[in-house]
């Protein structure tokens, strides 16, 4: 069983195979061959640990929260995030530059691992008790890879549901210096990705591990891409499996998954670790998609309360959903905000404050862990695949009765809420999205939650008017819109291949 401790480890022989700066296509002169820096099946590990390294979720979560309505502009912001939340992408932002390139970064380590595995012909080391096996490595690699491709996925492609739709470069080999690609179709990119889930879960030796893909993880993966495709038997038989294994936690646990120093597991089914003196121990690009570092970075400079210099600060329509005496709100409200009853436009800054508190650190302010695959998001794609199938109210098994068992556990109304009742699908799909905008806040899911049921749920991105007319009035944005569909794909990409510009993605041309 690997330990996160033996990440510091890998460093000698990693930075000999490839760069945390490589994109996709580099292949950097004097890199050693395969075949030469991997030569047992400890040092594929080694490498394995290394890919991990690379893996991240503080740019999804940066940009969904400033792009979208979880968030209004800080009392103490320099003018941080001010183009995303004035709806401004194309294909010069950040955004887009940092999800094509760290994100082919991801799968040209995974490649590199995998392509080294070829010359390596036993299964274990002999002289190594209880050491990896070649198949897990393996199968993490893939996994790691799938991994990569799906969010590029998520957010390249206009049309996930379409398998003739343009998808993004299918990369299962290390490409050589000066290969060019065009886009490959999101069916055969998603070809890929299912086979590559479908070998990691074969062959993986951990059914559950929080910090390393495990079988468990991959059903959870499997259950979001399945309804992102529309496929809802598979996430009702995926989620009606993993929830009964990881139930959703009551209130005290919950609290302390995010508060807790160290925090609990809980409900998580897999989490990126994050812990003093690892690569991600650092403020991070602030107020930018290329965040890294802590977590809690994204949103104030020093730390979580209301003296740390928040530059992002709780949207209104987040904290008035909230229930006071419930878990989600000692988890989401910093215990220092000041709490305006009857916000106005154009009040001072400062009379109203209200600070984000579910990334607080503990022996290093601002440093958590990394939410990926958790039991209520299960839940949540669970009721969700129930609505689209027609059980909307009424027995336990309905879309209704999901969403009163996550606000009961949540400590909302006391734990006493009503049965919803749904008249149409659209009612309960906005709900759904309502629940999830707050259960999963500060995630990296909004965005995508929009882009997958916006249209369906006739809801798009809404901010309360003390949140954006004073910030030049950017309140609404449809979940039609070509910004909500996909990210463009970026400039740097063109200057190495110009003509990929004729696959631009509709709206940035």
């Amino acid at each position: 069983m690997k330990t996160i401790n033996k990440l510091f480890l890998f460093l000698g022989l990693t930075l000999a195979v490839m760069s945390c700066e490589d994109a996709y296509k580099i292949d950097q002169p004097g890199r050693l061959p395969a075949e030469e820096a991997f030569q047992t099946v400890g040092d594929l590990d080694l490498g394995l640990l290394g890919a991990y390294r690379l893996l991240d979720l503080t740019p999804e979560i940066a940009f969904s929260a400033t792009f979208t309505d979880e968030i209004s502009i800080g009392f103490d912001n320099g003018g941080q995030g001010l183009s995303l939340y004035r709806y401004q992408l194309n294909a010069g932002s950040v955004a887009a530059s940092n999800f094509w390139t760290r994100n082919y970064s991801v799968i040209n380590a995974a490649n590199r691992i995998i392509e080294a595995s070829e010359f390596i012909d036993v299964e274990e080391d002999p002289n190594v008790e209880d050491g990896p096996t070649k198949s897990d490595v393996l199968a993490q690699a893939r996994a790691i890879r799938a991994f990569a491709h799906y969010e590029l996925l998520r957010y390249f492609s206009p049309d996930i549901r379409n398998p003739s739709s343009l998808g993004v470069f299918k990369v299962d080999f290390v490409p050589q210096l000066n290969d060019v690609y065009f886009r490959d179709t999101t069916g055969e990119v998603l070809e890929l990705i299912q086979e590559d889930l479908d070998f990691a879960q074969a062959n993986l030796v951990d059914e559950s591990n929080i910090y390393f893909f495990s079988v468990d993880a991959i059903k959870a993966f499997k259950a979001r891409i399945a309804a992102d495709l529309a496929d809802y038997p598979t996430v009702l038989s995926l989620t009606d499996e993993l929830l009964t294994k990881y139930p959703l936690s009551e209130p005290n646990e919950y609290i302390q998954m995010f508060l807790a120093d160290p925090q609990v597991d809980g409900e998580a089914i897999m989490k990126f670790n994050r812990t003093v003196g690892d690569r991600f121990d650092g403020q991070g690009a602030t107020g930018s998609v290329n965040a890294g570092g802590w977590v809690g970075a994204i949103f104030a400079f020093v730390d979580s309360t209301i003296n740390g210099s928040p530059y992002y600060e709780m949207s209104r329509n987040i904290f008035n959903d909230l229930d006071p005496n419930g878990a989600r709100y000692q988890v989401l409200v910093e215990p220092t905000s000041v709490i305006d009853d009857d916000p106005q436009v154009g009040d001072n800054a400062t009379d109203d404050v209200l600070v984000i508190g579910k990334y607080p650190g503990g022996q290093q302010p601002l440093l958590n862990d990394l939410m990926v695959f958790r039991a209520s998001e299960m839940l949540l794609l669970r009721a969700e695949a129930l609505a689209y199938t027609g059980s909307l109210n009424g027995s336990s098994s309905s879309a209704a009765a999901l969403l009163k068992e996550i606000r009961d556990i949540r400590g909302v109304n006391g734990g006493n809420n009503p049965l919803p009742s749904y008249s149409n699908l659209r009612e309960a799909l906005a709900d759904i999205l309502f629940e999830r905008q707050l259960e999963l806040a500060y995630e990296g899911h909004r965005y995508k939650d929009l882009k997958r049921l916006g249209e369906d749920a006739n809801v798009g991105i809404s901010r309360a008017d003390v949140d954006c007319v004073d910030q030049g009035g950017f309140c609404e944005l449809n979940a039609s819109d070509f910004r909500m569909v996909s990210f463009p794909l970026p400039i740097v990409e063109f200057n190495a291949n110009p003509e990929l510009s004729e696959q631009q993605n509709p709206g940035y041309n």
